[in-house]
């Protein structure tokens, strides 16, 4: 029979001081490095874990006079109102449809305008491309809420003044027609958005190592071959990741965008209304932070499951690009 080996108690103190010696050591090795991420540690936790501690609002009857400690507990009845409703199925319906339109449309325009520019040769038409590109990014909705204004107004538009009146058709009421509303968030979307994304996937083929594109060169293979073959499979990793962690929002969606820009026309809610848009509508009447932390926590969970199944697909096809 094998004896079992029962380490004493000296022998374990020593391991432990063997790490936490390894530990200090190497922190005080890369000291430089690890006080360059305080701040950012900081700011993560201040904005991201400290919130946290509010999801308790989700099961209290708010009251005011009582205060936020003294409220009641109600359990879960303030996650009713989200699926005792008959809007449930259209909000998820959107605000899912939307999530996805916009994820596949964005990864695909961003890697193909960074691929595009890497081509370019001429460093005066990069830097004016990505700053054309990038500068939507930083527009506030309400500002493109009003572009858009200009171009959709029923009279005096630019689409219905100066292109559909001279061409003989017949003026179209944007704001009341639900029809055309899909599309045109699809675009405003792409227009703010495969900017930023172009800007991420340049930085990545950026670092890709030159030697593969001169050997290539030397093979033959032309300016397609190098694209399919060196830059999108260099760049997969960080497409991956971008997808996984765009996963997590695909119970969110913009509120500017589904809220602004449609001017909140109540004839357009069945194509833009979502779960955030909602909510506000809804906690605008009831004045009630309770059901508004409740489904805050709902997409956030579904967020949290959304990015562990996405991140589990990728571990089962390559575990190598899976983020853990």
């Amino acid at each position: 029979m094998r004896e079992t080996v029962v380490p004493s108690p000296n022998a374990v103190r020593t391991n432990r001081q063997v790490k936490a010696y390894r530990f200090f050591r190497s922190f005080w090795q890369f000291r430089h490095l690890t006080f360059m991420i305080v701040p950012a540690a900081l700011v993560l936790v201040l904005n991201n874990y400290l919130p946290m501690f509010g999801l308790f609002i989700a099961f209290k009857k708010i009251n005011y006079v009582d205060g936020i400690w003294h409220s009641p507990w109600i359990g879960f009845d303030n996650f009713t109102f989200l699926f005792n409703n008959g809007s449930l199925w259209r909000i998820v319906r959107n605000t899912v449809a939307y999530s996805m339109t916009f994820m596949i449309l964005n990864l695909v325009l961003s890697v193909a305008i960074a691929v595009a520019i890497n081509e370019l040769r001429s460093r005066l038409a990069v830097k004016s491309y990505q700053s054309f590109l990038i500068m939507p990014h930083f527009l506030s909705m309400v500002v493109i809420s009003y572009l858009v204004y200009a171009f959709l107004h029923p009279t005096n538009g630019f689409i219905n003044a100066s292109i559909l009146e001279p061409l003989g058709k017949a003026p179209v009421s944007w704001y009341m027609a639900k029809e055309y509303w899909p599309y045109i968030l699809t675009v405003v979307n792409a227009w703010k958005g495969i900017g930023i994304g172009a800007v991420i996937y340049i930085a990545a083929i950026a670092g890709i190592d030159p030697e593969y594109y001169e050997a290539a060169v030397i093979d033959g293979a032309s300016k397609w071959k190098q694209i399919v073959h060196i830059t999108l499979p260099a760049i997969m990793p960080i497409v991956i990741i971008m997808t996984i962690l765009n996963m997590g929002h695909v119970f969110n969606s913009d509120f500017g965008l589904f809220y602004q820009v449609p001017m909140d026309s109540g004839m357009l809610y069945p194509v833009t209304d979502t779960v955030d848009t909602y909510v506000y509508r809804v906690l605008m009447q009831l004045n009630d932070i309770g059901m508004s932390s409740a489904a805050a926590m709902v997409q956030s969970v579904l967020g949290f499951i959304m990015v562990f199944i996405t991140n589990g697909a990728v571990r089962k096809i390559n575990s190598d690009q899976a983020l853990f």
